[in-house]
């Protein structure tokens, strides 16, 4: 599907009294995920549509540097998935708002309690890397989601964005060649892997 027919799937969800439906939306890093984000935001600015990021779940780097893995920042293993899961969980089920950490590319940190989902929310969508993974503990994030889409765009595009969002925040562009082939890369790979779970597939054009 383009990304105008998913736009009127959440649009198709509002319909009626059903009960609050998670949507995952999961690709390799660069393939468009945040912009996907903010379009979702603009075109439902009110509280029925939320959103969360897998992102606010980052490690810290503290703990990165203890585990000898700060230089896998954004690998599998790297995020805390149980606590993760357990927000998924509150979500499916809450009457109540629920707040949740967000992640600052800046700052390379997440602050506590700064995102919230709505009591009033009746779609969530849920954007991260491995919710449709099975290893490195993920398996338990994937039942809470109702519907799930792979996002797809040319390795090529994907690439170059990748590695101009590295420069952006303050990479040189050798470093962020580098990283961009090399952890990114590797961790592109196990996800997709994981893209023949999803509900179906998001083509997103080099325009978007």
């Amino acid at each position: 599907m383009k990304v105008n027919d998913f736009l009127e799937n959440i649009d198709q969800l509002l319909v009626g009294d059903g009960p609050r439906v998670l949507i995952g939306i999961v690709g390799k890093p660069g393939v468009g995920k945040s912009t996907l984000v903010e379009r979702i935001k603009e075109r439902f600015p009110g509280d029925e549509v939320s959103i969360i990021s897998l992102d606010g779940y980052h490690l810290s780097n503290q703990t990165l540097e203890a585990m000898g893995a700060r230089d896998r920042k954004g690998a599998p293993d790297t995020f805390d998935r149980i606590r993760f899961a357990a927000l998924l969980r509150a979500v499916k089920s809450a009457k109540a708002d629920i707040h949740f950490p967000i992640f600052h590319r800046d700052l390379e940190a997440s602050i506590e309690d700064e995102g919230v989902v709505p009591a009033a929310a009746r779609v969530v969508v849920v954007e991260g890397n491995y919710l449709l993974s099975t290893d490195f503990g993920w398996d338990k994030v994937a039942e809470f989601l109702d519907q799930s889409y792979y996002l797809e765009l040319a390795d090529e595009t994907r690439l170059q964005r990748l590695i101009e969002r590295h420069i952006r925040y303050g990479k040189s562009a050798s470093a962020a060649r580098d990283w961009a082939m090399g952890t990114d890369e590797a961790n592109a790979k196990l996800i997709e892997r994981t893209s023949d779970r999803a509900t179906g597939v998001i083509e997103i054009s080099a325009e978007e």
